[in-house]
């Protein structure tokens, strides 16, 4: 009786897994597509024309980071303790990234000029919740999830590869390389980049592609690989060489994937990047940008997948969270143009990984993310409608692509915020300090014993003992002295969980559209005025009142999503395989 009774559960347990696995539910998320738009454009997107749409509820702030770990985990910020891209460290109002962190070894052997780690560093999540695809996966549904934001490093559920908080080799959420022989230049930093100073004797240089910090030196200085340059005196176009790959480029030519491996202890330990050059001029100027030093798949140094076979199987493609480069358009290094390109070359890759995440596919649930929409409509909204609809277009047609490879699934696209114009940047704390809230030091920077409310990040407002039914009060009634519009829709006060106390700001500020930090808010900086002309090519943005920048949702016929919102979208998909 026993033997039929454990034989009759087994039965039942392997028809359940079989359920699971012969569902098919397929999530498209696609970062950034606009309501709006979508509904000006109907006729230019036929294949999700063929879906039931509304639109999506998002967060309090509709941030990336913050809308994808609502997405993930059902939970409001308040409890998923993710509240903007960046959090501040309340002791020395030191920022940090919100999504993760990564964890030196404990203990070290110094030995000379190294400091060798007696363990492997680990890169923690600091989101809290459990991924909705972890109770699918726990349930017998077989998951892949390709490029989720806020996901970093990946979880051992299922196939997965990393999105949006991905580092690059750096360790750094981007930073590329531009190489000129321009004299007027010299070696500095800007905003996600490194200008470099380079000489050309008789058509040669030798660029300094600089990788990881070498956590092995004391000194951590940065790994390097020297790449070797020969330009045709005629013609337009040039050698590259370094670690024996080798590529020949025209001038406007974009090279594949080359990996690089960068000495960490000589001879002994290495750790693989890889990279893709952009020739952009080599007569008569030289000028050459190096993108950002990507993870490489095949060899990875840092988490990108789990297992990570699965990305290896996927070949290369661009793995730093956000691939699009529109820091290299708004430090002049990039046409808008060139940016375009690279944007393509970016979508290109996203196919690939779509065709190849399809082929794999045999059922359960997958998820599959698209950046382009977002990152252009940064760049392109309001002023470029043709090159931003070439954009929709490729989405409407991947989906398609789903539509017709897998006829079956039901299907569901989504997007966690919209867009609005981005006209005003609100130099928040410079309003503080003309309010008496915030007070400066000598230096110029924010004095700490006399500052009552000071804001860092794109929305977040913290308070140091000023009221907060005064600080809404005054944020709301504050207004553009240029026209006399109101600045400020919304200042929400959260309640955040106990565990997320101690990041958590006290106020968000809900912007009105057109209006939204500046990026020395962002950064907690006091400039001279309260308000600036948005000059800067990223000209659209959905850092603001959340109302005004729902997501979209398509579904397949008989999804049911009442009332939809980011929080309850979980909901909704496990309810598709009945969990």
């Amino acid at each position: 009786m026993i033997g039929r009774l454990s034989v009759a559960a087994l039965a039942l347990l392997l028809a359940a897994c079989g359920v699971h696995s012969a569902k098919k539910v397929i999530v498209i998320g696609v970062d950034g597509m606009d309501p709006g738009f979508v509904e000006r454009h109907w006729n230019d997107l036929p294949h999700l024309r063929r879906l039931a749409f509304t639109r999506l509820a998002t967060t309090t702030p509709p941030q990336s980071p913050v809308a994808w770990s609502t997405f993930i985990t059902g939970l409001d910020p308040a409890d998923h303790g993710i509240f903007d891209f960046v959090h501040r460290d309340p002791a020395t109002h030191e920022l940090f990234l919100s999504t993760d962190r990564i964890v030196g070894p404990r203990f070290h052997l110094p030995f000379g000029n190294w400091d060798l780690p007696l363990s492997a560093p680990r890169v923690e999540s600091l989101r809290r919740g459990k991924a909705f695809w972890q109770t699918l996966s726990e349930n017998g549904v077989p998951v892949t999830i390709v490029r989720v934001p806020a996901n970093y490093p990946p979880l051992p559920f299922g196939n997965e590869i990393s999105g949006m908080e991905t580092p690059d080799l750096r360790g750094t959420q981007s930073t590329f390389a531009f190489y000129t022989d321009d004299p007027a230049e010299s070696d500095h930093a800007v905003p996600a980049g490194l200008i470099r100073n380079v000489a050309l004797n008789y058509g040669h240089a030798d660029l300094e592609i600089e990788g990881p910090p070498n956590s092995l030196r004391k000194d951590a200085a940065y790994a390097t690989v020297r790449m070797a340059v020969d330009v045709d005196a005629e013609r337009p176009v040039a050698r590259f060489e370094a670690g024996g790959e080798l590529a020949v480029l025209k001038e406007g030519e974009w090279s594949d994937w080359i990996p690089l491996d960068f000495p960490l202890l000589p001879h002994l330990v290495s750790a693989r990047g890889m990279v893709r050059i952009f020739v952009k001029q080599l007569h008569p100027r030289f000028e050459v940008y190096v993108s950002p030093v990507n993870i490489d798949p095949q060899k990875p140094a840092l988490p990108v997948s789990s297992p990570a076979s699965f990305a290896k199987d996927m070949g290369r493609f661009y793995t730093v969270g956000i691939a699009e480069d529109s820091a290299a358009v708004r430090q002049g290094v990039f046409s808008l143009p060139e940016f375009l390109v690279q944007s393509r070359e970016v979508l290109k890759d996203e196919r690939r990984l779509l065709d190849k995440s399809l082929d794999r596919f045999q059922g359960g649930f997958l998820f599959f993310y698209f950046s382009s929409v977002d990152q252009n409509s940064h760049m392109l909204w309001g002023k470029h409608d043709a090159e931003l609809t070439e954009f929709y277009r490729a989405i409407d047609a991947a989906v398609g692509e789903v539509m017709r490879r897998e006829p079956d699934a039901q299907i569901v696209v989504m997007s966690d915020h919209g867009f609005s114009a981005f006209d005003r940047a609100v130099n928040l704390n410079t309003w503080l300090l003309e309010e008496g809230l915030l007070a400066r030091d000598n230096a110029g920077g924010i004095d700490w014993t006399y500052t009552r409310a000071y804001a860092m990040g794109l929305n977040a407002l913290y308070l140091n003992g000023a009221n907060l039914a005064d600080v809404q009060r005054r944020l709301l009634a504050l207004r553009d002295p240029s026209n006399g519009r109101a600045v400020v829709e919304t200042a929400t006060a959260l309640h955040p969980a106990p565990e997320n106390r101690r990041v958590a700001p006290d106020l968000v500020v809900g912007y009105s559209p057109g209006y939204r930090a500046s990026w020395r808010t962002g950064l907690g900086e006091v400039p001279e005025t309260v308000f600036e002309d948005n000059n800067d090519a990223w000209i659209a943005d959905h850092c603001i009142n959340a109302a005004d920048v729902p997501g979209v949702l398509f579904t397949s016929p008989g999804i049911v999503a009442p009332n939809p919102s980011l929080k309850s979208l979980s909901r909704v998909i496990l309810g598709l395989f009945g969990e």
